[in-house]
Order: structure tokens, then sequence, then C-alpha cells
């Protein structure tokens, strides 16, 4: 089922682009688009690394570090979830820089989108750990692992299958919200399309065009996260049968 739902998703796309492609004015506006959209693809790479990394390290030490660290886990978590995006956005680019920290507005999107999006993603990772059964943990104990060795060997290996899905959604998300980024001056593919409507005023070709290669973007990042949850849970089937 999920197969063939991806494969009427790419059909579509693919549709798409055919319609798109039919514009007068399609070579025109395609190679600036397409310099857009590496940057684009370059800040949602680094923001998805970003967020896989403050969300483990955030989970972690809401749900087992000591108290100091636990803490500021939790005020991390709720600061990021519960203001917008955009609003941490212009705080880290206008409002540091009045404290003698200034950024390049490339460093500025990747930090914000990997902060904010990390802070969501830190509750998937709290919630696939407390999934584990608790067998697996008295297990670690009879093996006479301390808890960093069980994380590490037994618990977080299990929990990665049950995080994939719904990290998808979020390095999905963190791909639309790439478009903010161009109020800070990113030359990303909504920055540039805005550039070519301003000039052109060709609007139904330029954002039917974005259009399309956001799609494509999101259906990339679909495929990849659903090979990748297969592969991990035949490495988990795998791993249980020795």
């Amino acid at each position: 089922m999920q197969l063939r739902s991806l494969t009427v998703c790419a059909i579509i796309a693919f549709a798409a682009g055919l319609i798109v492609a039919s514009f007068a004015g399609f070579r025109e506006f395609l190679p600036g688009l397409l310099q857009g959209a590496l940057i684009t693809v370059e800040i949602t790479l680094g923001g998805c690394v970003l967020s896989v990394i403050a969300a483990v390290i955030a989970a972690l030490a809401k749900m087992y570090g000591p108290w100091p660290i636990r803490w500021l886990a939790v005020v991390y978590i709720e600061i990021f979830r519960g203001t917008s995006a955009l609003v941490q956005l212009f705080w880290l680019f206008f409002v540091l820089p009045r404290f003698g920290l200034t950024m390049e507005p490339l460093t500025v999107a990747i930090l914000a989108l990997g902060l904010n999006v990390g802070a969501y993603g830190a509750e998937v990772v709290r919630g696939a750990v407390a999934a584990v059964p608790r067998g697996q943990w008295e297990a670690t104990i009879a093996l006479n692992m301390n808890r960093a060795q069980a994380l590490r060997r037994i618990i977080l290996p299990q929990a990665v299958v049950a995080m994939i899905p719904p990290w998808g959604n979020l390095f999905i998300e963190l791909l639309k919200a790439t478009a903010i980024v161009s109020l800070i001056t990113v030359a990303d593919l909504a920055f540039r399309a805005q550039e070519m409507n301003a000039t052109t005023y060709r609007t139904v070709e330029i954002f039917s065009i974005v259009l399309v290669i956001y799609l494509a973007m999101a259906m990339l990042i679909t495929i990849g996260m659903r090979r990748l949850e297969g592969l991990a849970a035949k490495g988990l089937a795998r791993g249980r049968s020795h």
C-alpha cells in the first residue's frame, strides 16, 4: 500500500512537471530557481543533521540527566516548541548581534530551523525510547550493562525503527519552513522566486515551477525515509534472530 501511494505521488509529480515544463519561459526561469533550490537543499540537510543531534541530546538529557541538565533540556524544548520559527529566526539574526554574536545568514537559517525541529524531534525520541519494552531494560541489567551501554547497544537501536516515520514528517516540515529564510536575505528557492517575480511579473510560471521543485524534494525525502525504515526494520529483525 505504501509503495502504491508513493508510485501515485511520483506519477502526479511527474505529470505536474510536464505541465509546468510546457510553460513559456520555463527555460528562462529554471536555471535561477535551481540555484536557489541548491541553497534550500543545503539548509535542509544541515537543519536535518542539527535537529537529530539536538533531539537525541535533549531527549536523553530530559529523561536521564541530573536535574540541572534536565531543566535545561526542558527549557530548550518548550521555548522552541512554544514560539514561532519565524521569530526564532529573526531573534538569532537581529538580536544576537546586539550581544556581540554575528553569524552568516546561511548559518542562522540552519541553526534556527535545526533547533526548532529538534525541539519537536526530542519528544519523538523520548516517546520511542519510552516505548521499548521494559523487559529489554531488565535484560541489560542481567548483562551487567550500565545505562550508557544499554542505550547505545540495546535501547536506541530498537527505538530508531519507531522514530523514522515521524522524523520523515519533521524533515518535510523543515524543508517547507526553509521558505522563511528568504526574509534574512538567504538566496534560497523562495528568495529567487520572489526576486524573479518582482522583475518579470510572471507569477503563474515562476511559482508553478517552484511548487513542483518543492514537491520533488519532499518526495525524495519521503522515499529516502521509507527506504531507511525498511532497512532499520530488517536490521532489527536480523539482530533479534541472532
